[in-house]
C-alpha cells in the first residue's frame, strides 16, 4: 500500500458515479465516467489541463450540474432539492482559492459552518474548530485574519474548516496550484496525514510525487474521459494506455531530482 491506512476488504463504496456526462453547449466536457470510490480510500485525479478532472468532482456535490447520469454519495442521490443540503453537509471541499471570510477570524472561519448548518454551538464549535487548527499547524494562529497569514496557512485554515463539518468525503480542486513553490509542501503534508487517518479524499493535482505516495488509485482523465485508471505503482511504472505512457514522459524526472513531496514523478 501506498500508505499506512489500510481499506477493509469489502469496503462499502461511499460515491458512486454512473454514465456520467456534462455539457457546455455543444462542449462535451464529461464523457461516461463510471467510478466507484470506497470508504477511505485517496483517488488522485490527473492529467492535461482541461482533461475534466475539476469539473467531475464539482459534480459530486452539484456545484456543477450534470446533464445526464447519476451520482450517490453515503446513499443520497445527489440532486437538486432537499437531498442537496444533505449531500453537501457529507461533502467537504477545499478549492484553489482559500475562500475565506476576510472579516473573520480564523477560529471563526473553521467555526461557522458547523453553528449554521449542522445547529452546533459557538461554544462546542470554537473548542472543535481549535483542535483541528492544532491539526493542520496553525493553533497559535487561531486569532489571526486571512490577510494575517501566508498562502499555504490559509489553505491549511481551509482545509480544517471542511474538517469541521466532519465530512463523509473531501474533495481537493488542485489545492497547491496558487500557492508559491516553498509553501506546497506544508499543504501536502496535511493532506498526506489526513490519508494516513482513513479521510476518504479525491484529490485533483498536478504533483505526481504527492499521487504516488499517497494515493490508493490513480485516476488519469483526458478530454472528459477516464482513460486509466490503477495503483499508483502500476500506473507510474507500467502504464496500459499510449496516452497515459505519453503524459508520463512528458512530465518525467529523473530520481534525483523528485523531491520528497511536490511536483515531479
Amino acid at each position: 500500500m501506498s500508505r499506512i491506512y489500510q481499506i477493509e476488504p469489502g469496503a462499502p463504496a461511499i460515491v458512486s458515479i454512473k454514465n456520467l456526462n456534462k455539457h457546455y453547449g455543444p462542449f462535451h466536457a464529461i464523457k461516461s465516467i463510471n467510478l466507484t470510490v470506497k470508504r477511505g480510500e485517496v483517488l488522485a485525479l490527473i492529467g492535461p489541463s482541461g482533461s475534466g478532472k475539476s469539473t467531475l468532482i464539482r459534480c459530486i456535490n452539484l456545484l456543477e450540474e450534470f446533464s445526464s447520469g447519476s451520482i450517490v454519495v453515503d446513499g443520497v442521490n445527489v440532486e437538486k432539492g432537499k437531498n442537496l443540503a444533505k449531500v453537501r453537509a457529507e461533502v467537504g471541499m477545499v478549492f484553489q482559492q482559500f475562500n475565506l471570510f476576510p472579516h473573520m477570524t480564523t477560529l471563526r472561519n473553521v467555526a461557522i459552518a458547523p453553528v449554521r448548518v449542522r445547529g452546533a454551538s459557538w461554544v462546542e464549535a470554537e473548542v472543535r474548530a481549535k483542535q483541528l487548527l492544532e491539526r493542520v499547524g496553525l493553533g497559535e494562529h487561531t486569532h489571526k485574519f486571512p490577510d494575517q497569514l501566508s498562502g499555504g496557512q490559509q489553505q491549511r485554515v481551509a482545509i480544517a474548516r471542511s474538517l469541521a463539518m466532519e465530512p463523509a468525503v473531501l474533495l481537493f480542486d488542485e489545492p497547491t496550484s496558487a500557492l508559491d513553490p516553498e509553501m506546497v509542501g506544508e499543504v501536502l503534508d496535511v493532506i498526506q496525514s489526513l490519508a494516513a487517518t482513513g479521510v476518504t479524499m479525491l484529490v485533483v493535482t498536478h504533483e505526481m510525487a504527492f499521487a504516488r505516495k499517497v494515493a490508493d488509485r490513480v485516476i488519469f482523465m483526458e478530454k472528459g474521459e477516464l482513460i486509466e485508471q490503477a495503483p499508483p505503482e502500476n500506473f507510474f511504472d507500467n502504464p496500459q494506455t499510449e496516452r497515459a505512457k505519453n503524459f508520463l514522459r512528458s512530465i518525467v524526472r529523473t530520481p534525483a531530482e523528485v523531491p520528497a513531496t511536490g511536483a515531479g514523478l
